[in-house]
């Protein structure tokens, strides 16, 4: 079985770094359980196994040498590590798109690992595309039909997030999307929720509710 150099190790690992962080970057945006740093980890790290299947034991006598077999632990194992990222919170399940991007990184690196670079460039270039462009089109058109957004200042403190969706949850609305933004010097965070709001919701009073929350500063209703 043929070697491979120092210089292609480091080449190959250097590509899942840039590779993996692109998808990490737009998911780090978002403020996502899984960013920057775990997306690199999950492409460099899955790139190393199938690097060392391959070619780590061209020097062995007598061993039997598979490469697809770490490269089929690595698709299963990385569902452990997406399974993280999926939360629950009543009737909403957020966290999905997060635990796919992990999935099709570390296919990315198995790519990148066994030297089909152009494949693992073009995933990348697709998985973004469908971050980035779908995801604003899923925001601006598919949104609207969910009914509201809402924007929200409440104080940097545990427990505040899980008050205001408890509040939601018992008035059957669901949460489709949730961003936040933590201000350090102000000791506050911005939240903005995508909602599918039930015809028959009383909005005056869940506002009501919301305002009555201890720590809640600001509620915007954007559309």
């Amino acid at each position: 079985m043929a070697s491979i150099n120092e210089i292609d190790i480091v080449l190959r690992l250097a590509i899942a770094c840039i590779l993996g962080g692109l998808i990490g970057m737009e998911r780090e945006s978002l403020e996502r359980p899984a960013g920057l740093r775990t997306h690199i980890l999950v492409c460099v790290g899955s790139t190393l196994m199938m690097i060392v299947s391959i070619y780590g034991f061209s020097g062995y006598e007598g061993v039997t040498k598979d490469p697809a077999r770490i490269a089929a632990q690595v698709v299963s194992g990385i569902g452990f590590l997406g399974a993280g990222t999926i939360l629950r919170e009543g009737v909403t399940v957020t966290g999905l798109t997060t635990a796919a991007s992990l999935w099709v990184v570390a296919g990315i690196g198995l790519a990148i690992g066994c030297g089909q670079f152009f494949a693992a460039v073009a995933g990348t270039a697709l998985v973004f595309l469908t971050l980035v462009l779908f995801g604003q089109l899923e925001r601006r058109h598919w949104a609207n039909k969910y009914c509201d957004r809402i924007k929200m200042v409440v104080r940097d403190q545990p427990g505040q997030l899980g008050k205001v969706g408890m509040l939601f949850g018992k008035n059957g609305i669901g949460i489709k999307n949730i961003t936040m933004q933590h201000i350090q010097e102000e000791k506050v965070i911005n939240l903005e929720f995508v909602l599918k709001i039930p015809a028959n919701a009383d909005m005056i009073q869940i506002f009501a509710e919301l305002t009555e929350i201890d720590g809640v500063l600001s509620i915007d209703k954007s559309c």
